[in-house]
């Protein structure tokens, strides 16, 4: 049980990063709202910086990214798209988080940095994929011109963003991570009881 305690942890934040896809993100792209992916990039950053601090291993953040495309996949007409862009936003922090981060470590610019660079990365590698391997037709139509935009535009908002967020995400998990170790028991109890409300909430809204 012990070894599946920090899956757990992991479902549940994929959980969330899942609901915020599903709910916020149809009504932003139904109601056509600017830059709606940088909206919901920050937000999956936040999520993902929160959960980092709490559980501080490779591969963790990626694996958050599987859970959210699973629940977004589960509760929702399918979108490769964007399926594809919630697991490579996950495995880019994570491989960031991996690089600059060391577990337990209180470093606000190596935090803003990897939030940064984690939207950079996400965007550039989103945004080539997409368009040159994949050949989905609405980033084949836009061209190198939507490419860039992607990168430059978009990504320099959110790396802005998220360089202030991260930071704040850290820090709410690191305070997160004292509360779990205090109250085992019980925040085990209530990130259960937590992951099977969101998905009740997903199937009956959905």
């Amino acid at each position: 049980m012990k070894k599946l305690k920090p899956f757990i942890w992991l479902f549940l934040f994929g959980s969330i990063w899942g609901m915020n896809e599903v709910f916020l993100g149809e009504m932003l792209y139904r109601d056509e709202v600017l830059n709606s992916s940088v909206i919901l990039t920050v937000l999956a950053l936040f999520i993902l910086s929160i959960s980092r601090a709490m559980i501080n291993k490779p591969g963790s953040s990626a694996l958050i990214g599987t859970f959210a495309a699973l629940f977004r996949l589960a509760n929702t007409a399918p979108s490769y798209c964007h399926l594809l862009g919630i697991f490579i936003l996950g495995l880019t922090f994570d491989v960031f988080a991996t690089l600059l981060i060391q577990k337990d470590e209180k470093a606000p610019l190596k935090w803003g940095l990897t939030g940064a660079m984690s939207t950079f990365g996400n965007n550039a590698l989103f945004a080539l994929l997409i368009t040159y391997v994949f050949r989905y037709e609405y980033w084949v139509i836009g061209g190198f011109s939507k490419v860039s935009q992607h990168i430059f535009i978009s990504g320099s908002i959110s790396a802005l963003l998220a360089a202030f967020l991260v930071p704040l995400g850290f820090l709410i998990g690191q305070n997160g991570g004292i509360f779990v170790k205090r109250r085992p028991r019980w925040s085990y109890v209530g990130t259960i009881l937590g992951s099977i409300a969101l998905w009740t909430m997903a199937l009956f809204l959905g």
